[in-house]
């Protein structure tokens, strides 16, 4: 089955960190590039981060520019979304997604994504 499955989520006071981690199942993320997206609540889903295959390549929304880091270690088969300096405004579902595409900010590049996992920020 081919999947990609998020991990890492919680509940973070502002101010805090958090580390998501994306594995793909029956996908070779290497060949892949990966994007990480977000969906508060009442609100559309939002890019928040691209990196390209090699990871030599990223590119971040303007609201988490500075704050959150992409990474991926195609050896494990895994990319990663290290958020730090969280802000309440940060609560959303966090999804990590793949595409046979370049770097790109559009969602709907996108052919495989995951279930999504819950961050949320308290004040």
């Amino acid at each position: 089955q081919v999947q990609l499955v998020e991990s890492g989520g919680g509940f973070v006071q502002a101010g805090g960190s958090l580390r998501l981690s994306c594995v793909g199942s029956g996908l070779t993320l290497r060949r892949l590039t990966m994007g990480w997206f977000r969906q508060a609540p009442g609100k559309e889903r939002e890019f928040v981060s691209t990196i390209g295959r090699a990871g030599v390549s990223s590119y971040y929304a303007d609201s988490v520019k500075g704050r959150f880091t992409v990474s991926r270690d195609n050896a494990q088969n895994t990319g990663y979304l290290q958020m730090t300096s969280l802000k309440p405004e940060d609560t959303a579902v966090y999804f990590c997604a793949a595409t046979n595409q370049g770097t790109t900010r559009r969602e709907s590049m996108y052919e495989f994504w995951g279930q999504g996992t819950q961050v949320t920020v308290s004040s």
